[in-house]
């Protein structure tokens, strides 16, 4: 048998270093671990406005809670709808359900595997209030385009960036060209406190407020506790703030290198029979949390998974498939158990939304015939070539 083509190891880049040790120690000298005028605290606001220049920002325990604090500070009615990708974390829906608004499902474009405005335009109804758009894997949205829509039905558009740090539209970096952008510091995102979010807006009747949907509708300006309203604590602690702090001191250079290798293996991919790189608008960038590409089943003789096989057999790490289904498939939506076995928003008639009958075609096709590569800023150009030729060696042995 010869020998695989990939002969390099994974490479893993080391992603903790003297930058964190060093507000890390900065932090076991202060009196206080409280986010509130905490030191390491403003000095993740100062990093993240570097590069997303936002002027009310809340810093938080994950992307999932960045993304809850947004829809609450829309003050959804129970019924009212946010527009949402099928294919995305759980995190993207959570708090459209506890906010008991409806998460609306609409079909991708099948090579950027992002939201199809001409989708969205169809699931708009009298009741919904936003749109959410998910730049996955680190390929933006047609923000363009979701934001014309969003203006003419006069909607809030909420960007989930947790998986797209330093991805672009048009050359604005994402999370700028919304009304509100949420951002994850999860362990296995670009950057990562281990857990952590940011939610921020230039919105002023937005972000006057934002603050208080993380932290129990408290008023730390004045002091004062008397909520007005139901909010959750998804406060961040110094701790977090000091790694996240230092961790967006090398975002540029870390993106950079994955913009260099994801466009290198891209190129490489191109004309293939049977694989289907992602497509990239011109003018955008791609940051590449990881690299999704689709097989054209139809060419080849192999099936995913044994085209997975063939790959692993050849060094190359990759995986058959994503999520293994649309969200709106997982069981939680098929038996609308949101709430000790019911939907209190559909049982007291402020939806007829039933998931049970939700489609969207290019979203399961995506999941069937989809495969996921990694990618990170350590890997080489070496690295890179070899398994973009495993990739072509396993395709042509395979082309039907």
């Amino acid at each position: 048998m010869s020998a695989p083509i990939v002969s390099l190891p994974l490479p893993l880049p080391r992603r903790w270093g003297e930058a964190e040790l060093a507000r890390l120690t900065a932090m076991v000298e202060q009196r206080s671990l409280f986010y509130w005028k905490g030191p390491q605290t403003e000095a993740l606001y100062t990093e993240f406005r570097k590069h997303y220049p936002l002027k009310y920002l809340f810093p938080c325990s994950s992307g999932s809670a960045a993304l809850h604090i947004a829809v609450g500070a829309l003050r959804l009615k129970p019924g009212d709808e946010v527009i949402v990708s099928p294919i995305t974390d759980m995190g993207s829906v959570i708090g459209i359900l506890y906010q008991q608004g409806v998460p609306v499902f609409t079909d991708l474009d099948p090579r950027t595997y992002n939201m199809d405005p001409e989708h969205i335009r169809r699931a708009i109804t009298p009741k919904t209030r936003a749109i959410m758009a998910v730049h996955l894997a680190g390929n933006a949205c047609d923000m363009t385009s979701i934001n014309a829509i969003a203006k003419e039905h006069n909607l809030v558009v909420i960007e989930d960036c947790a998986q797209s740090w330093g991805a672009r539209h048009q050359g604005t970096p994402v999370g700028l060209m919304g009304d509100i952008g949420c951002y994850s510091f999860n362990d296995f995102k670009h950057v990562s406190c281990g857990d952590g979010g940011m939610v921020g807006t230039n919105r002023e009747d937005l972000g006057a407020g934002l603050s208080k949907w993380g932290d129990k509708c408290y008023d730390r300006v004045t002091g004062t506790r008397d909520p007005a309203e139901l909010a959750p604590n998804y406060r961040m602690s110094e701790p977090l703030a000091a790694v996240a702090a230092a961790q967006l001191t090398k975002l540029e250079e870390i993106v950079a290198r994955r913009v260099h290798n994801g466009t290198r293996l891209t190129e490489q991919l191109a004309d293939i029979p049977g694989v289907l790189p992602p497509v990239t608008r011109p003018g955008d960038t791609h940051s590449y949390w990881f690299y999704l590409l689709r097989l054209d089943l139809s060419k080849l003789r192999l099936s995913r998974a044994e085209f997975a096989e063939a790959l692993k057999a050849q060094g190359a790490a990759a995986s058959p498939g994503y999520i293994p289904m649309a969200v709106y498939q997982y069981q939680v939506f098929r038996n609308h158990n949101f709430f000790g076995g019911t939907w209190p928003a559909r049982l007291l008639g402020a939806t007829t939304m039933d998931y049970t009958k939700v489609s969207c075609p290019v979203a399961e096709a995506i999941l069937n015939d989809c495969m996921v590569f990694p990618l990170n800023e350590a890997m080489t150009d070496d690295y890179i070539d070899q398994v973009a030729a495993a990739v072509r060696h396993v395709a042509r042995q395979s082309a039907a």
